[in-house]
């Protein structure tokens, strides 16, 4: 009776870092040899990891990273089975491929057959596409071997099982967003009901740019149950254990919810954006409004406080209570905290701009003047301590333009910007679960960006639930006005919203990538012409 000993190695990889990542894999492979395992699955391209983008059309890069698998093959232990995906080249073109690394050579090379170029994938810019099975032996059982969107069809699977497969292994690169987890589990569920053959599914885990990958690295019996299921948003290995053809059943903790997913997401996203590339800290505005003091916390429990710092720039429209609540949750936190008035400053340019300004009613002019001081204040003490911005917009302001170009946008990354407001409250409010870091007054209180007397966010913009809901239909569904006014929202809220989300396009295109958190964020998922004349 075969009896197959697998582990999964949900890594932390670096795209680009050909070493650094092999040599996760070559622990991996070690901890694998010494509990008795047969095989070990990594993630979908992990000598490169995903997504290596244009780093694809380098043929130096494509040939360093088939350097890479010979060395990793040559450095393994012999007779373990090693699963690694790299781009790989042969006389038929490029592929996305799952090699076979066993007794230190390549036995085994799939080629991705069903290449996804929606959303944030573009992998027909760089891939051509296989169309064969791969199946190899290994511990007694035959394992058919797919890549990621391989397993979202069910042509592979079928031609897999046809060629002798008992259990399919998939390594994948599978980005988070808000449900996800669910699609993944209910294609893997159809494949494993047509197949009658289980699963294991490996993913990656991590930041990358504006694409998180959260792990969580199942396995499903045949019957399509989850036997077994990794933790998100960690590095982690795990053994799964074969009665005969049928994985082990192993007690796992369940997903908690889609909030804390949402910011364990976000965490790991700042984490790893920051120590990927090297920053050794952040700085960001304080303003005592319910954004900041967020973006505070995760950047907090991301770094650590010894790593964050906060500016306070008060200006006359701050309210006291904002300053009050800005030094407590700096005091909370035990992060450096420093106020600068920017009154002196304002002062100068209104009085320079005097001039220029004359004959015309004050406006937001006046008002972005405070929030274009800040913006130079912040990237001052970025570029002199080497610490990135982060900004502290969110997706409604984002959506709606309600953001100010050289100003609050300003930055190196933005933590909230494919969160709405909504999900900022509930954020909020799960993470004073957790401890208490954010005054209740912050999440209570009517928003305002305090650039004038007596201002809230709803002078200029729909209520937040309305304008969450519409932003909803029309950017992640794809709705249209008129669909969305049928739903009962109100038309010239609606009318309004969309119009501010055309018009503000060219803002968009200069605000810094941030985490992608929901089906359809602002950026790669997001093309829409700055010039455009159509209205719908």
């Amino acid at each position: 009776m075969p009896a197959m000993k697998a582990v999964i190695a949900q890594l932390n990889l670096t795209v680009g870092d050909l070493q650094g990542n092999a040599d996760k894999i070559l622990a991996a492979a070690h901890s694998a040899v010494a509990v008795g395992a047969d095989l070990l699955l990594t993630p979908e391209l992990s000598i490169c990891s995903y997504q290596p983008e244009d780093l694809l059309l380098r043929p130096s890069f494509v040939d360093a990273c088939r350097d890479a698998v010979h060395r990793l093959a040559a450095a393994l232990p012999p007779a373990l089975a090693v699963i690694v995906g790299a781009p790989w080249r042969d006389e038929a073109g490029l592929f996305n491929a799952a090699l076979v690394l066993r007794g230190g050579r390549i036995e085994a090379v799939h080629r991705k057959c069903e290449l996804p170029n929606f959303g944030v994938f573009d992998e027909k810019r760089y891939f051509s596409a296989g169309s064969a099975a791969t199946v190899v032996t290994v511990g007694g059982l035959r394992v058919g071997v797919l890549i990621c969107e391989d397993v979202w069809h069910p042509g592979v699977a079928e031609r897999a099982r046809a060629a002798g497969a008992e259990v399919l292994a998939v390594i994948n690169g599978s980005p988070f967003d808000i449900g996800h987890l669910a699609a993944r589990e209910a294609a893997c569920r159809e494949r494993a009901a047509e197949q009658g053959l289980p699963i294991l599914f490996c993913n990656l885990v991590g930041g990358q740019d504006e694409i998180v990958y959260d792990g969580q690295s199942f396995v499903m019996g045949r019957d399509g149950q989850v036997t077994q299921r990794l933790p998100g948003f960690v590095e982690a290995v795990s053994v799964v254990a074969f009665d005969g053809k049928d994985p082990r059943p192993v007690r796992f903790n369940r997903p908690e919810s889609a909030v804390a997913d949402v910011y364990s997401a976000l965490v790991l996203a700042v984490k790893d954006y920051i120590d990927k590339n090297r920053f050794p800290g952040i700085v960001l505005g304080l303003s005592g409004g319910i954004d900041s003091a967020l973006v505070l916390a995760i950047a907090v429990d991301a770094l650590g406080r010894d790593r964050v710092r906060c500016l306070m720039l008060p200006s006359r429209f701050n309210a006291d209570i904002s300053i009050e609540d800005a030094r407590w949750m700096a005091g909370v936190h035990g992060v450096r905290y420093d106020e600068i008035s920017i009154e002196p400053i304002y002062e100068a340019l209104a009085t320079a701009l005097s001039e220029q300004f004359r004959g015309y009613a004050p406006d937001a002019s006046e008002e972005n003047l405070q929030s274009r001081i800040r913006g130079t204040l912040l990237m001052g003490v970025s570029n002199k301590t080497g610490h990135l911005v982060l900004t502290t917009g969110n997706k409604s302001e984002m959506t709606t333009g309600y953001a100010t170009l050289y100003g609050d946008m300003a930055g190196g990354f933005a933590v909230l910007k494919d969160v709405d407001k909504e999900l900022v409250y509930e954020l909020s409010r799960w993470r004073n679960r957790l401890g208490r870091v954010i005054p209740e007054r912050v999440i209570t209180r009517a928003p305002s960006a305090e650039l004038r007397n007596n201002q809230t966010d709803q002078d200029s913009l729909p209520e937040y639930p309305i304008l969450d809901r519409i932003m909803t239909l029309y950017i992640e569904e794809n709705r249209s006005p008129a669909e969305i006014i049928a739903q009962g929202l109100p038309a010239a809220d609606v009318e309004r919203v969309v119009r501010l989300l055309r018009i503000n396009e060219y803002k968009r295109r200069q605000a810094p990538i941030g985490p992608r958190v929901t089906a359809r964020a602002f950026g790669r998922d997001w093309r829409y012409p700055v010039t455009n004349g159509w209205r719908g």
